[in-house]
């Protein structure tokens, strides 16, 4: 009966997470990055696995895992084993804006996962063609006013933040405006730049080449304090709108369960590498800013941005099946 019975607790001890271990990590760590190779989240999330690599000595692979607006990569590692050797690099629309735009999701954001800490928020713009009819955010806006849906505007996507940004201004500036999304801030850009939308939402990034061009201007950036990337310009709310502050952030989470201990050692080296001088210069690169946080503080984000997105998503009826 007793060795029945230490069977059976060893047995039940194997299906659950243990201590880390004294040498973790001990081999390599797989950042899966739920977006295609190429991009802004590909970029940092690469950048962070490189750096890491220098600072700790840590063999960090990214690995691609695309679709359905990132949901593919974020709902596999949500199924990962929880040891610290699988990680991802969420953001904030699949995992605050995700759980409200889709009826049916494979994960939870704040039960499936174990937060590390946030690697770095950047602001959107909202650009105009240079010689187009809207040279400041007061024009559209006023333009906007009693014309239900005269006006177009184009964002990267449906569902996304910048179109989530894009709902949330009209809202709250009592206007409707009609979104015409593309498959990427590339082929918005090119019909701002070819008169097919006179305002796109993007980042700023995507923007900054046309912009310093002179071929596109920017009318105000999304956050609630002007960006170091675009200090001379204004942000929505200095604009009219003081409670308008739209941020996409990123950061690194692990399975659910994982081990206290391997939370603690990941977040010690990402604030460690977020620290320094060369993946500061990296974010300012994306229009972003390094943000070192704890792990607490990174699933407190999570959970305000999910409630805050919510009712801008419920009241545009844009859910998803």
């Amino acid at each position: 009966m007793r060795f029945r019975f230490l069977v059976a607790t060893c047995a039940l001890a194997a299906t659950l997470p243990g201590p880390a271990r004294a040498d973790y990590p001990d081999q390599p760590i797989r950042l899966i990055v739920p977006f295609t190779p190429g991009g802004g989240t590909d970029f940092l999330s690469r950048t962070v696995a490189t750096k890491l690599g220098e600072s700790e000595q840590w063999t960090v692979v990214a690995e691609n895992r695309p679709g359905a607006g990132g949901t593919i990569g974020i709902s596999a590692a949500a199924r990962a084993n929880p040891d610290g050797y699988e990680i991802v690099m969420g953001q904030v629309d699949n995992l605050a804006v995700a759980p409200s735009m889709y009826r049916k999701l494979s994960y939870d954001p704040l039960k499936d996962f174990a937060p590390i800490g946030i690697v770095g928020e950047a602001p959107l713009v909202i650009v105009a063609r240079k010689d187009g009819p809207y040279q400041s955010l007061k024009a559209l806006l006023d333009a906007a006013q009693g014309k239900p849906e005269a006006i177009n505007y184009g964002s990267p996507g449906a569902g996304t933040i910048t179109h989530l940004a894009a709902e949330l201004l009209q809202q709250q500036a009592g206007i409707k405006l009609v979104h015409v999304p593309y498959k990427g801030s590339g082929p918005a850009m090119a019909d701002l730049l070819g008169g097919q939308v006179p305002v796109i939402f993007t980042s700023i990034p995507s923007a900054a080449p046309q912009i310093k061009a002179g071929n596109a201007i920017p009318l105000a950036v999304t956050s609630a304090k002007r960006s170091p990337a675009m200090p001379d310009v204004p942000t929505v709310a200095e604009l009219g709108y003081p409670d308008f502050d739209v941020r996409v952030w990123y950061g690194l989470l692990a399975p659910a369960k994982t081990p206290a201990s391997v939370i603690t050692t990941l977040n010690g080296a990402l604030n460690k590498v977020l620290a320094t001088s060369s993946m500061q210069e990296a974010l300012a690169a994306q229009g972003a800013q390094a943000m070192p946080t704890t792990p607490d503080a990174f699933k407190a984000t999570i959970e305000k941005d999910y409630k805050k997105w919510k009712p801008v998503i419920e009241n545009a009826n844009l859910q998803l099946n």
